[in-house]
């Protein structure tokens, strides 16, 4: 079971982070991987990963903010391997700043790059996946797809969209053999919030974490794994939230 040789995936921004950690368990799992972004050098050090888990890659280069970029990353990896059968939209930015001080510039590049970016790559390599009549899209949505956090309007209302375009999806797409599915994960320590994470509101944050840590990568894989794989063959809409208890938290002290 969740054995994916054979398999073709992608993983929009999966040279960083969570995409990363994601892009190198789906290459142990046996699926060639293609793990893109816009660093050439972060694409290079992660294909080498991938690597060396004995599959295949591609260094390809993108930017999810131009269609033609992710144009071009599709059509580079379907004459490469002749199709593809996963993909992962982990590709994200956020701004921490005050409503009334959040631009229109602020909020449509974290719009443009969390929600319309998203939209783009399901467009394009969905349409090759409902061709086959086969394909496994998972998107990154947020613990801020479900509940509000202090100052992140823009990221929420995007990732509030990015859940609402996942469940649309799923129930356009699913009787044509694609499931479409989307990671809510908790906290993880990352190098754009670690400051917070060791103030007060961090220690917060922490306090509501059932478990009493933060996330790892590593935590995110299994889940990705299974969304993936064929057994997930029958799960599609669905919001799988890797946060340590926290959505089921209350007060807790």
């Amino acid at each position: 079971m969740f054995n994916l040789a054979g398999k073709v995936a992608v993983v929009v921004g999966g040279t960083s982070g969570l995409g990363k950690a994601i892009a190198i368990g789906l290459a142990k799992a046996g699926a060639d991987v293609i793990a893109s972004s816009r660093s050439q050098a972060h694409v290079e050090e992660t294909a080498q990963s991938i690597e060396a888990a004995g599959v295949r890659t591609l260094r390809l280069v993108s930017d999810v903010s131009d269609r033609s970029s992710l144009e071009t990353l599709h059509d580079s990896i379907v004459a490469t391997f002749g199709t593809v059968h996963i993909l992962v939209n982990a590709a994200g930015i956020t701004r921490r700043v005050p409503t009334l001080e959040c631009s229109e510039e602020i909020w449509r590049d974290i719009m443009n790059v969390n929600l319309n970016g998203t939209f783009r790559a399901c467009q394009i390599f969905g349409k090759t996946m409902l061709a086959q009549g086969y394909g496994r899209i998972i998107n990154i949505a947020s613990l801020s797809t479900f509940i509000a956090f202090h100052e992140v309007a823009a990221y929420g209302a995007s990732k509030a969209a990015v859940g609402a375009l996942t469940k649309s999806l799923a129930v356009e797409w699913g009787d044509r053999g694609v499931c479409v599915n989307a990671i809510a994960p908790g906290i993880f320590p990352t190098e754009l919030n670690r400051a917070l994470l060791d103030s007060p509101r961090g220690h917060e944050l922490l306090t509501r974490t059932p478990m009493k840590r933060f996330g790892d990568v590593e935590d995110v894989v299994g889940g990705a794994i299974y969304l993936a794989s064929a057994e997930s063959s029958f799960t599609n809409g669905s919001i799988l939230t890797i946060d340590g208890g926290y959505m089921a938290s209350g007060v807790n002290q």
